[in-house]
């Protein structure tokens, strides 16, 4: 069973992008730390007792944007990068955000589309990977 929720837990949140962004993508620490965790909602997810996705979400205006989702990689393809970001738009959508932001890496377009996301504007690099930017409105 997955469990997908709101969370304070930062620490486990950065434990989880070290492994996936720093660890495994080669994102320099830099790039994935950028000081604005305590500003955002924080999301994750856990199976078997053991934290294995997460996101965060920043608000701005009427908006939000949705970054730093990452699955570990044995639990992807299970429904738990989906989750979280339902679990992440439910929220933004309770407090009446109008629409949400993501940069998507680019071999994951198909995966946020499915999701309602489009995407706009034309790539761009982050911490040296294909991006788009994408969007989902909600009102």
């Amino acid at each position: 069973m997955i469990d997908i929720a709101r969370t304070g837990d930062i620490d486990t949140c950065r434990a989880l992008r070290r492994r996936v962004f720093i660890e495994e993508q080669g994102v320099a620490e830099a790039d994935e730390v950028d000081g604005r965790d305590e500003a955002a909602w924080h999301f994750l997810a856990w199976a078997e007792r053991e934290a294995v996705g997460t996101a965060r979400v920043l608000l701005a205006g009427r908006g939000a944007k949705i970054g730093r989702v990452c699955v570990l990689r044995d639990w992807r393809g299970h429904g738990i990068g989906a989750g979280l970001i339902r679990a992440a738009v439910a929220e933004c959508a309770s407090l009446g955000v109008d629409d949400v932001r993501l940069g998507a890496q680019t071999h994951a377009l198909g995966f946020y589309t499915r999701l309602g996301f489009v995407a706009e504007g034309a790539e761009f690099l982050d911490a040296g990977i294909p991006h788009r930017m994408m969007v989902r409105r909600l009102a």
